[in-house]
């Protein structure tokens, strides 16, 4: 995919640099992750290191991280998606890495978005008639 290190470092950077000065997510992040924003930034490069290169360098556990966070609603996976592919739009090498990132995002963010949001009973026929 023509990406190493170096760009996963810059995306990570670039995007919680922009995430911060998001009206929305800037709040959200700084009061979950005041004073811990370094080790936060080298989770996150682990993070994608680990999605990109299958290198098994993360060890976290991302739904149990985001529980409890106060505030969060399924609307916010939508803006960190929004501002994930402006962030990519701006820095991908090219065409094929920015897909992949985007598309890899998207899966996380379901995945995440229906762990913490998703209530079973939504489904039940008798709930979906009225």
């Amino acid at each position: 995919m023509a990406i190493d290190e170096a760009f996963i470092s810059r995306l990570v950077e670039t995007f919680y640099k922009r995430a911060l000065a998001h009206p929305e997510l800037g709040p959200l992040f700084d009061a979950k992750l005041s004073g811990r924003w370094s080790e936060h930034m080298e989770k996150m490069k682990s993070f994608w290191s680990a999605v990109a290169f299958r290198n098994g360098a993360y060890e976290g556990k991302p739904v149990q991280a985001h529980l409890g966070v106060a505030n969060m609603t399924p609307q916010l996976f939508s803006n960190w998606l929004e501002l994930f592919a402006a962030t990519l739009s701006d820095i991908a090498p090219n065409k094929d890495v920015e897909t992949w990132f985007m598309t890899t995002a998207e899966r996380i963010a379901r995945s995440l978005a229906l762990s913490l949001f998703y209530n079973p009973a939504l489904d039940d026929p008798k709930y979906n008639n009225q």
